[in-house]
């Protein structure tokens, strides 16, 4: 096991660096003239939060994980959250997937973080403990013999991590894949796995997937702080519970455990579990599957909460008997009230349809409460209306609603999906929050829910159901600081920024502290790939993932991303399919669209979309960029082969051009203002002496090629406004000398300043970069889970 220290400054700006010397004869420097200050573009929120942690001990401490985005930390005066991973490196990329997070409850400075991405061949690297004696100021690292699955399949159960209450310096981690629990004795600085401990777990969700086939192993553990025995969750049906009452020395199956292993003739495992100390109640809920996509089974329920009396042993089951939708779906989250004993709140997990039921008891489970529920009119018309304990105020983060409207009961802005992560504060009833696929929600009016009494009565005259007056209070999103999307590529118009981004399809921002208008039509599911008419930048295209056989994959603005035109689908070219890449001509006259189901050739379109036709001269795959200064230029890549097209993108011949990477992922942009002007990045490291990874420069359209050795791998390239009215500058996201960074040069290429530092790295940021054509030195960096972040010259 090796132990690695990283230090991670949290403000805002870059440390200031010393400009390089003019005598200086290497062409890349590992610090630049200009001092960065780093920001997100704001879309607040846009992936899974699968787990928020509250200290027991110290109000306002808060932690909130996500499966891809890293770690945060509330901040209270702000009511914001902060990044605590953007120090993470290319090469640790893995380490922003979070399993686990732990806040010690005696030194409340010091918490942990279990990390690691996939515990397959996705993600080369394996997991790893991070500590932290400084509530994540700085960190260090102590790695694991084996993966761990920040992105897989029951990434919402746990805790995994837990610190023990009557010695903190003993921290115990739970591991999937046979792998075992885990303790460390000296507050997270080396691991063993407990020998003692008897069973590692059985369940896997699907054996024949290498995505789902994870034996879900060992799932949290809880201290009873009145007796002193530590539980342990096991996924396992048949012995799903575990007990030591010796500190961790010996450890037995809790009897009476294994009925809590079947659920309606479906197995189960147990999710999650919370204690109430004062009643001396263990809280578990259980479900047929690890999550976090699924729905209900096809049969039964699919999840139930059950009561251990921790005195006596007894096991009761308090699963919620009465659902909106008739049958449980499944269970997520469950948290208890430290102020309020007997108060306790759970979460279906994926009732799609028309919402989430968040559940509330205040008897420990005798009763429940739902969030929502039906309101029926005299004939049991359908679709019923629909009354709520809150409303859900998206204020900030318009696009929760997806671009649909209320359709009866199911409202476009939903309590969420995937609820994993429930927990109210320890410290204040009145606050809690909830985290889902998209966002965090929160209030701080929770108790006014008991107040209410019940949604519903009945009429008896008319026969029927009647919904009763009730005050609702207001949920509202609790995510702002927290990016987490998945950035595709970008679209830097000048006063105007496009993305396209996994899971929500893209944004259009004319104010960076704003999310703008979120790209819907057509109807994403996930951006692919944005451009714009370099002459005439009011007219913009993308393409992405779409849900059906419907709407085109192809997104067309004629007013800078403000509206967008569905475009006609291709025959052939099934809705599914990956969205691919797309250019347009740099007077908007020709779309050329390169289909992402990797057989359909390239095709043109003279009319906005509306019609496709074959591009001549293509192979299927083939990546196209438009020319920024001539209409009729246009250019493609594919398989080491470069082409260009001079007749407007209807047809490609090659270039003749050699020596570019055959293999590997493979970028190229063409220069703003330099006819003929283009920049190529990718490849991969064979096990060669001259691997075909780097950068190439070409002034001739693509017919030759000079290659820039001061990079031995660059997988994303830029252009933004020159220093004066020289060149545009140049940013890449590569590695030069053995340093990955963010580099720039203002001398087309002579010299490259990495501007970036080792606390603003943000782990994997090969997709996509872009300088602003206004903005001198302004960088725009697509990141895989921490959003798009831009950074600025500071003064």
């Amino acid at each position: 096991m090796r132990r690695r220290t990283f230090t991670a400054s949290l403000g805002a700006a870059a440390v200031a660096a010393a400009a390089v010397p003019a005598h200086a004869s290497a062409k890349t420097s590992a610090s630049c003239e200009d001092a960065y200050t780093w920001r997100n573009a704001v879309v607040n929120g846009g992936g899974y939060v699968p787990g928020i942690v509250f200290n027991e001990t110290e109000a306002d401490l808060i932690y909130a994980r996500t499966d891809i985005g890293g770690l945060y930390r509330w901040q209270e005066p702000t009511q914001t959250w902060l990044p605590l991973l953007d120090w993470v490196g290319w090469d640790e990329w893995g380490w922003t997937g979070v399993v686990s997070v732990a806040t010690d409850p005696v030194e409340t400075d010091r918490v942990y973080a279990a990390v690691g991405t996939y515990t397959n061949d996705w993600d080369p690297t394996n997991g790893a403990v991070l500590y932290s004696d400084d509530r994540g100021a700085t960190w260090g690292a102590a790695e694991l013999p084996f993966k761990q699955g920040g992105n897989m399949p029951g990434r919402g159960m746990g805790e995994r991590l837990a610190v023990d209450p009557t010695d903190n310096a003993v921290v115990y981690l739970g591991t999937p894949n046979g792998n075992g629990l885990w303790r460390s004795v000296d507050h997270g600085r080396t691991w063993a796995k407990v020998e003692a401990f008897p069973n590692a777990g059985n369940f896997v969700q699907d054996p024949g997937s290498d995505y789902s086939d994870d034996n879900q192993g060992v799932i949290w553990v809880e201290f009873d702080q009145t007796g002193g025995r530590i539980f342990v969750g096991v996924a396992d049906p048949a012995d799903p519970l575990y007990v030591s009452e010796d500190r961790g020395q010996t450890w037995q199956p809790v009897p009476g455990a294994a009925a809590i292993g079947a659920v309606d003739g479906n197995r189960a495992i147990p999710k999650q579990a919370a204690i109430d100390h004062a009643n001396g109640h263990l809280f578990i809920v259980t479900s047929w599957d690890p999550g976090p996509y699924n729905g209900a089974p096809a049969s039964g329920k699919g999840g139930a909460v059950w009561r251990l009396d921790l005195a006596t042993g007894d096991w009761k089951d308090v699963t919620p008997t009465y659902s909106p939708v008739g049958k449980t779906p499944g269970f997520g989250g469950i948290t208890v009230d430290r102020q309020r004993p007997g108060t306790l709140m759970t979460a279906t997990q994926n009732n799609w349809y028309p919402d989430e039921i968040i559940y509330r008891s205040r008897d420990s489970g005798a009763t429940w409460e739902t969030s929502w529920d039906y309101a029926w009119d005299a004939n049991w018309s359908w679709p019923p209306e629909r009354t709520d304990r809150f409303t859900m105020d998206a204020s900030g983060s318009e696009w929760l609603s997806f671009g649909g409207s209320d359709d009866g009961p199911a409202y476009a802005v939903k309590h969420g999906w995937m609820i994993d992560a429930l927990s109210i504060d320890p410290h204040n009833s009145d606050r809690v929050m909830w985290g889902t696929g998209a966002t965090i929600w929160g209030t701080e009016q929770l108790t006014a829910w008991d107040a209410q009494g019940a949604l519903l009565g009945w009429d008896d005259a008319a026969g029927h159901q009647v919904a009763l007056p009730i005050e609702p209070f207001a949920v509202a999103v609790r995510a702002d600081g927290v990016e987490e999307t998945a950035v595709q590529d970008i679209a830097a118009l000048g006063g105007t920024l496009v993305s396209a981004t996994g899971d929500l399809g893209g944004f259009v921002q004319t104010d960076l502290g704003r999310a703008g208008v979120q790209i819907r039509r057509p109807d994403w599911s996930s951006g692919r790939g944005v451009d714009f008419a370099a002459l005439n930048p009011d007219v913009v295209v993308g393409t992405g993932d779409v849900h059906g056989d419907v709407d085109g994959h192809v997104g067309v603005s004629t007013d800078r991303g403000a509206t967008w035109l569905t475009t006609k689908r291709l025959e052939g070219v099934a809705g599914g399919a990956n969205g691919g890449t797309v250019a347009v001509s740099a007077d908007g006259a020709v779309i050329v669209w390169t289909p992402g189901d990797g057989t359909t050739a390239p095709v043109f379109s003279t009319d906005l979309g509306q019609t496709w036709t074959p591009v001549d001269g293509l192979p299927a795959g083939a990546k196209v960029r438009a020319d920024r200064v001539d209409p009729n230029r246009l250019y493609a890549f594919a398989s080491g082969v470069f082409f260009a097209s001079t007749n407007g993108g209807l047809s490609f011949a090659e270039t003749g051009a050699s020596g570019l990477p055959a293999e590997g992922d493979v970028d190229f942009r063409a220069v703003p203002g330099k006819r003929g002007h283009l920049w190529l990045v990718g490849g991969n490291t064979p096990a060669e002496v001259d691997p075909v990874y780097g950068m190439w420069r070409s002034t001739d359209g693509g017919r030759s090629w000079r290659r820039i050795r001061d990079f031995e791998a660059a997988d994303a390239v830029g252009f933004g406004k020159g220093r004066r009215r020289g060149y545009p500058a140049i940013y890449t996201s590569a590695k030069a000398g053995g340093q990955r960074g963010i580099w720039r040069s203002t001398d087309e290429g002579q010299s490259w300043a990495r501007i970036n530092d080792d606390a603003h790295q943000w782990a994997w940021t090969g997709k996509a970069i872009s300088g602003d054509p206004e903005v001198y030195g302004r960088v725009y960096i697509a990141t895989n889970g921490r959003g798009l972040i831009y950074g600025d010259i500071t003064d």
